[in-house]
């Protein structure tokens, strides 16, 4: 396995924090696998297991631009530490969801392990967190949102099937 030095691992995922804030920007997910190697694989333990570019082009876009997903208004990085020996960059990141009419702030974290490849691409990323967090933090949210007239079709099907009520959570 390749080694690299901590500066171009840290630079090379600054750089895909500045991409990935793009396609968050302008909402067209299409290029998030553009940041992985052909052969690519992606853990995301409640969606499952992808390998290579177009499975992770798939479920990226599916996922980002449906509810919840498309909702996250960016993924700041609460710490990130790297792993030289195995070209890992592991870090805290958050999904913040936008006000949903109260100011109240949503957010849950998860942590990342992204294993660099050169050439400021990725080999592997791996997604680790509480799946049933995230529901109940989506779920208060779609309640306030909800009560401020924010909650759009497409959460009430979703507080429906997972939920329950958009005042559930």
């Amino acid at each position: 396995m390749p080694t690299f030095s901590a500066e171009e691992i840290t630079e090379a995922y600054a750089g895909f924090q500045q991409q990935v804030a793009g396609l968050a920007a302008s909402g067209d997910w299409h290029g998030y696998a553009d940041l992985f190697t052909e052969d690519a694989t992606y853990v995301e333990h409640a969606y499952g297991t992808f390998r290579g570019r177009e499975e992770i082009r798939r479920w990226s876009v599916r996922t980002m631009t449906s509810f919840p997903g498309r909702l996250m208004t960016g993924f700041p990085i609460a710490w990130q530490t790297v792993d030289l020996e195995r070209s890992r960059l592991i870090c805290e990141v958050g999904n913040p969801m936008p006000d949903p009419g109260d100011g109240s702030h949503h957010s849950e974290s998860n942590l990342t392990i992204m294993t660099y490849a050169g050439d400021g691409l990725f080999s592997r990323e791996e997604d680790v967190y509480n799946p049933l967090r995230f529901l109940r933090t989506t779920l208060r949210w779609a309640a306030i949102a909800e009560a401020h007239g924010r909650l759009d079709d497409e959460g009430r099907a979703y507080v429906a099937a997972y939920g329950g009520s958009p005042t559930a959570g």
